[in-house]
């Protein structure tokens, strides 16, 4: 993962007899689209002259405006460490373009790099992502499909043998190494069965391309090992869910503009202000950041999983937690985001919301110091702790409401994301769910 040119990337392609080259972009949805081409087609991409069909992705455009371009950003090549069929196969991550040679503002990475260019203008160069992707390792039925099987019963920071994931965490995490990933730590996580794997830090479009990297290697490993891995956010009652806890600063060069030796807990105004904005906006970005039905069985109290919007810089129920570390390690991270999420529009909101309170100077509340699960409802409206949505359709209607995580979207894919989410909402709210059935079928 550094810098390349057209011809380094002939070269290597040569050097390391690649076959194929897949061209990768992502969805309003988060999921992870590419156009394979063999390497005879390589000169075409590589002059922005491959074409798809944008109608058929969705959150993309109508049939009748369909013809899209895919402009691959040449610093994103990769070989993919493992062999599939017959030979080689690379990537290389591409922007969506229109026709007319313009950036389609449908696409959630072209977005990304849009409100970027806001913090831009306000004084900042970088804008920096360090993830804490969580996900669980389900056993593989005799058909090869998913079962609800865990492959073990570990604990937090367990090991083999309570861990038997962790032939299969150790893999995945060579084969990242492979790739150019910085490994900061891997281990179980609290649930059975469930596992976290943390990467350093890097620019938000660098770190976002890294989190639909990261998934896919984990789920194309987990296989090798007869096991199907889930980035699903809640997939089994009675235990914690997965989050994405996203650990997020403001740089101006090399200077961490979050930190102020001299501030109270050695944050600057910036910091403060920052953090304000996404407590501001924290029930509209909701929506964007758990993005699914299922993402709101994880936003309960009892697992670990925040569900309340505060601040703390020492206890882990709030929303927001500011870490320990000092330095060029000052960071907010906020909590509730689930790895469903896409991660360029999840960063793109928790920007915005960001950029918002540094632009209008707005002040965070008092710190909550205090277990926050233990508190009754009076004793949090005593102190102004608000609920972040219980459901998505609650989530979606902050987020109508809200012109500045609005403005963070666009407006392509703000009615595109939400057309898509109330029609997910409906199919869940008519559905007759087992519980139903358990409940009331023999009751009434």
């Amino acid at each position: 993962m550094g810098k390349y040119t057209k011809d380094d990337i002939r070269q290597l392609v040569e050097k390391e007899q690649v076959n194929f080259i897949r061209l990768q972009f992502t969805d309003v949805l988060g999921i992870i689209k590419n156009v394979e081409i063999p390497t005879s087609q390589l000169d075409k991409a590589l002059d922005n002259k491959m074409m798809f069909d944008g109608s058929s992705i969705d959150g993309f455009v109508r049939i009748e405006e369909s013809d899209m371009y895919l402009y691959p950003d040449l610093d994103t090549w990769v070989i993919f460490p493992w062999i599939t069929g017959k030979g080689k196969v690379a990537r290389l991550i591409c922007d969506i373009y229109s026709p007319d040679g313009k950036p389609f503002a449908g696409d959630p990475r072209t977005n990304l790099k849009r409100v970027l260019k806001e913090m831009e203008d306000l004084g900042f160069t970088h804008f920096n992502l360090g993830p804490e992707p969580e996900f669980f390792l389900f056993k593989l039925d005799e058909r090869g499909e998913p079962s609800l099987d865990l492959n073990d019963n570990g604990g937090y920071f367990d090991l083999a043998p309570v861990d038997l994931g962790e032939n299969c965490r150790r893999d995945i995490v060579l084969e990242l190494e492979e790739m150019g990933f910085e490994i900061e730590a891997s281990h179980h996580e609290v649930a059975p069965g469930q596992h976290e794997i943390d990467f350093k830090y890097r620019d938000a479009i660098r770190a976002c391309d890294d989190i639909q990297t990261f998934k896919l290697v984990v789920k194309t490993i987990a296989r090798k090992h007869g096991l199907h891995a889930t980035f699903m956010p809640k997939p089994l009652f009675g235990v914690s869910g997965s989050g994405m806890h996203m650990n997020i600063s403001l740089f101006n060069g090399k200077v961490n503009t979050f930190l102020d030796e001299d501030g109270d807990m050695k944050l600057s105004k910036t910091a403060y202000q920052f953090m304000a904005g996404i407590l501001k906006h924290a029930k509209a970005f909701t929506a964007v950041t758990n993005p699914t039905v299922n993402s709101y069985k994880r936003l309960v109290p009892g697992y670990e999983a925040p569900c309340y919007v505060a601040w703390s810089g020492q206890n882990r129920s709030p929303l927001v937690r500011v870490p320990a570390s000092r330095g060029l390690s000052t960071r907010v991270e906020v909590r509730s985001v689930d790895p469903s999420a896409n991660p360029y529009l999840a960063m793109a909101t928790l920007l915005g919301a960001g950029l918002d309170g540094i632009k209008n100077e707005l002040e965070p509340p008092a710190p909550v110091d205090r277990n926050i699960y233990a508190m009754n409802r009076k004793e949090r409206e005593a102190v102004g702790i608000e609920d972040l949505p219980a459901t998505l359709y609650a989530a979606i209607r902050e987020l109508e409401n809200n012109q500045v995580i609005i403005n963070s979207l666009g407006s392509h894919i703000f009615k595109n994301f939400v057309e898509a989410k109330e029609i997910e909402w409906d199919m869940f709210r008519t559905s007759v769910h087992p519980w139903e059935r358990e409940q009331y079928l023999k009751m009434y």
